[in-house]
């Protein structure tokens, strides 16, 4: 299945042999010391450092019973009359068939799959970009498509990736593909990521959205078991990445931490506007004045020192 499809999930790979998770996981371990695959965060890879981009056919059958909860999950942030941007991935076909149901939406999309999702929601409108198609995933590629995304600003972009981590953010296989995401990304307001649990901790070639960027993550709630993909969720709250996971408590922003506590969605440090500095008041017995009354103080005496000139 590794060979066939550039990478599997746990869940995905107990299904299909009809046995337990830990069953599958002792097994992977097994075929990692032969050499024969590498394990990544709730699933396996094709051995060699950097996962290789699978094609759309072996994706579309992977994580789909995750890809379904955080689309529904993410299609709940979207409201009525908004224009969004949309990237090419099989989540966010997903999202897209879900959004059909919301009146007056604008999307903006580079996806054919994307496209064809909403092609017969008489209350959306459809915009597609120009472009080169690349028909592994049925997206549109190129210059064109960068081009057409220059002067575009809308409310929010929903990506998907290839991996994603808390050190490098949104990553992706195919250097095309990345760097429309990126045009994407500077269309937008706020960046939301589609990604499941098996992408927690993947770090692919070529960067699309780094981590200070991201506004929201909605994710899979990971395996019990599954420590690393819990830390992954605490890094990237600790950037300032407001956390939804599909599946938790009523499907609310937040994440279980390494030791099953909960992990609060943060508010994006660089929207939080910074008060000016300070300066120490020569005299003023160490406390802190701030610049505006310095030039009260400047202005009085000034008014002072004209008074007695008249008065001479």
């Amino acid at each position: 299945m590794v060979r066939a499809n550039g990478a599997v999930s746990l869940r995905e790979l107990a299904r299909v042999v009809q046995t337990s998770e830990v069953t599958v996981r002792r097994d992977v371990r097994a075929l990692e010391a032969e050499g024969l695959l590498d394990r990544r965060h709730g699933g396996a890879v094709l051995p060699g450092g950097f996962t290789r981009e699978s094609g759309f056919p072996q994706k579309s059958h992977l994580a789909t019973a995750e890809k379904t909860a955080i689309a529904d999950l993410a299609a709940n942030l979207v409201e009525e009359g908004e224009a969004i941007v949309v990237g090419a991935g099989t989540t966010t076909q997903e999202l897209a068939r879900r959004l059909a149901r919301v009146p007056g939406l604008t999307v903006v999309t580079n996806s054919l799959l994307v496209a064809q999702a909403l092609a017969h929601a008489n209350r959306v409108e459809v915009v597609m970009t120009g472009g080169t198609l690349r028909g592994s995933n049925y997206a549109l590629v190129g210059s064109g498509a960068e081009q057409s995304l220059h002067g575009l600003r809308v409310s929010r972009a929903f990506l998907s990736g290839s991996g994603l981590t808390a050190e490098r953010g949104l990553s992706t296989s195919n250097m095309l593909s990345a760097s429309v995401d990126r045009a994407l990304v500077q269309a937008a307001a706020e960046v939301v990521v589609l990604a499941d649990h098996t992408k927690l901790g993947t770090d692919t070639m070529f960067q699309t959205v780094p981590t200070d960027l991201i506004t929201r993550l909605v994710t899979d709630e990971p395996p019990a078991h599954d420590d690393r993909a819990a830390t992954e969720l605490q890094a990237l709250a600790d950037q300032g990445v407001q956390i939804a996971v599909a599946g938790g408590q009523g499907g609310s922003a937040g994440a279980a931490g390494p030791g099953g506590e909960a992990v609060p969605a943060r508010q994006q440090r660089r929207d939080v506007p910074l008060p000016g500095p300070r300066r120490q008041v020569p005299g003023a017995g160490g406390g802190l004045r701030s610049a505006a009354m310095l030039g009260e103080q400047a202005a009085g005496a000034e008014r002072a020192r004209v008074a007695d000139l008249r008065r001479r």
